[in-house]
Protein backbone atom coordinates (compact mmCIF):
# COMPACT_ATOMS: atom_id res chain seq x y z
CA UNK A 1 0.00 0.00 0.00
CA UNK A 2 2.49 2.19 1.03
CA UNK A 3 4.63 1.60 -2.02
CA UNK A 4 1.62 2.69 -4.06
CA UNK A 5 1.18 5.69 -2.49
CA UNK A 6 4.72 6.59 -3.11
CA UNK A 7 4.66 5.34 -6.65
CA UNK A 8 1.02 7.55 -7.27
CA UNK A 9 3.17 10.38 -6.23
CA UNK A 10 5.96 9.93 -8.29
CA UNK A 11 3.59 10.05 -10.81
CA UNK A 12 1.44 12.98 -10.35
CA UNK A 13 5.04 14.74 -9.39
CA UNK A 14 6.36 13.62 -12.59
CA UNK A 15 3.14 15.38 -14.63
CA UNK A 16 3.92 18.81 -13.12
CA UNK A 17 7.58 18.64 -13.93
CA UNK A 18 7.23 17.30 -17.62
CA UNK A 19 4.76 20.60 -17.80
CA UNK A 20 7.61 23.39 -17.44
CA UNK A 21 8.38 25.01 -20.50
CA UNK A 22 11.64 26.79 -19.75
CA UNK A 23 14.23 26.93 -22.60
CA UNK A 24 11.51 25.47 -25.24
CA UNK A 25 12.43 26.49 -28.19
CA UNK A 26 8.70 25.23 -30.08
CA UNK A 27 10.38 23.78 -32.01
CA UNK A 28 6.82 21.47 -32.64
CA UNK A 29 5.34 24.16 -33.92
CA UNK A 30 5.56 23.76 -37.32
CA UNK A 31 2.17 22.65 -38.16
CA UNK A 32 0.90 26.07 -37.14
CA UNK A 33 -1.11 28.24 -39.14
CA UNK A 34 1.02 31.60 -39.74
CA UNK A 35 0.20 34.32 -41.82
CA UNK A 36 0.90 37.64 -43.02
CA UNK A 37 -0.22 40.41 -41.14
CA UNK A 38 -3.49 41.33 -42.21
CA UNK A 39 -3.57 43.41 -45.86
CA UNK A 40 0.11 42.90 -45.98
CA UNK A 41 0.60 41.83 -49.34
CA UNK A 42 4.45 40.80 -50.99
CA UNK A 43 5.27 41.89 -54.44
CA UNK A 44 6.35 39.06 -57.05
CA UNK A 45 6.49 37.80 -60.55
CA UNK A 46 4.37 35.28 -61.79
CA UNK A 47 6.68 32.75 -63.62
CA UNK A 48 4.56 30.04 -64.47
CA UNK A 49 0.67 29.30 -63.81
CA UNK A 50 -0.06 25.50 -63.81
CA UNK A 51 -4.21 25.06 -64.08
CA UNK A 52 -4.58 21.42 -63.82
CA UNK A 53 -2.29 21.23 -60.60
CA UNK A 54 -3.89 24.69 -59.27
CA UNK A 55 -0.53 25.96 -58.74
CA UNK A 56 1.83 29.00 -59.53
CA UNK A 57 5.44 29.86 -59.23
CA UNK A 58 6.25 33.57 -58.04
CA UNK A 59 9.35 35.03 -58.36
CA UNK A 60 9.47 37.76 -55.43
CA UNK A 61 11.32 39.49 -52.70
CA UNK A 62 12.26 38.90 -48.83
CA UNK A 63 9.17 38.69 -46.66
CA UNK A 64 9.89 38.21 -43.25
CA UNK A 65 7.27 38.22 -41.68
CA UNK A 66 6.74 34.36 -43.13
CA UNK A 67 10.62 33.79 -42.12
CA UNK A 68 11.94 34.68 -46.09
CA UNK A 69 14.53 36.32 -45.43
CA UNK A 70 15.80 36.14 -49.14
CA UNK A 71 14.88 36.71 -52.34
CA UNK A 72 13.25 33.42 -53.61
CA UNK A 73 10.67 31.71 -56.60
CA UNK A 74 8.72 28.98 -55.12
CA UNK A 75 5.74 27.23 -56.64
CA UNK A 76 2.38 27.80 -54.63
CA UNK A 77 -0.83 26.17 -54.07
CA UNK A 78 -3.63 28.73 -54.58
CA UNK A 79 -6.88 28.98 -52.32
CA UNK A 80 -9.33 29.52 -55.35
CA UNK A 81 -8.16 28.05 -58.54
CA UNK A 82 -10.15 30.83 -60.49
CA UNK A 83 -7.42 33.31 -59.32
CA UNK A 84 -5.09 31.36 -61.85
CA UNK A 85 -7.37 33.01 -64.29
CA UNK A 86 -6.47 36.51 -63.67
CA UNK A 87 -2.83 36.43 -64.47
CA UNK A 88 -0.14 34.89 -67.19
CA UNK A 89 3.79 34.45 -66.82
CA UNK A 90 5.88 38.13 -66.52
CA UNK A 91 2.45 39.69 -64.39
CA UNK A 92 4.19 41.77 -61.57
CA UNK A 93 1.66 41.15 -59.09
CA UNK A 94 1.19 42.01 -54.55
CA UNK A 95 0.30 38.25 -52.95
CA UNK A 96 -1.20 37.27 -50.35
CA UNK A 97 0.38 34.21 -48.50
CA UNK A 98 -0.75 31.68 -45.57
CA UNK A 99 1.44 28.94 -44.25
CA UNK A 100 -0.56 25.67 -42.86
CA UNK A 101 0.90 22.00 -42.43
CA UNK A 102 4.10 23.25 -43.54
CA UNK A 103 2.95 24.61 -46.97
CA UNK A 104 2.64 28.10 -48.11
CA UNK A 105 -0.82 28.57 -49.79
CA UNK A 106 -1.58 31.71 -52.08
CA UNK A 107 -4.63 33.37 -50.77
CA UNK A 108 -4.98 36.68 -52.53
CA UNK A 109 -3.94 38.19 -55.90
CA UNK A 110 -4.16 41.61 -57.13
CA UNK A 111 -2.30 43.41 -59.88
CA UNK A 112 0.94 45.71 -58.78
CA UNK A 113 0.65 49.02 -59.37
Amino acid sequence: MKRTLLWLLGLALSGAALGQMKGHDMGGSGDMKMSQPAGALADGEVRKVDKDAKKITVRHGPIPSLGMPDAMTMVYRVKDPAMLEQVKPGDKIRFGLEKAGGQYTLTRIEPAM
